[in-house]
């Protein structure tokens, strides 16, 4: 709330003049890269069904080939035909410029 009476600080209320803040943002290049220390995880859910999804799920696997193995597995199984696949893994961002990071992020 700034009244006519002037505003001090960060533009809040109270007495003296009014300062603006001066911020420098400055343009680090980041490239998104697969953490190493870290593995992927690889999965597959049955979504076959005429009125309700079968649910089947294959759990989580660090092999998109493991995952493969439980759909022909459930396939043969069952006669479904339809899955939900799924991948993750976790990121992190690397400067792309050469310059170690100074700022301690983490």
């Amino acid at each position: 709330m700034s009244g006519a009476g002037g505003t001090g600080g960060f533009g809040g209320t109270g007495p003296g003049p009014r300062r603006r803040l001066r911020r420098v943002f400055r343009y680090v290049p980041f490239t998104i890269v697969q953490d190493p220390t870290a593995e992927p995880e690889y999965a597959a859910r049955c979504v076959s069904g005429a009125e309700v999804d079968c649910g089947a799920e294959s759990g989580a696997w660090g092999h998109p080939a493991d995952v493969e193995d439980w759909q022909r597995l459930h396939t043969q199984e069952t006669r479904h035909l339809r899955y939900r696949r799924t991948f993750s893994d976790y990121a992190v961002l690397e400067r792309s410029d050469g310059v170690p990071d100074s700022a301690g992020w983490t």
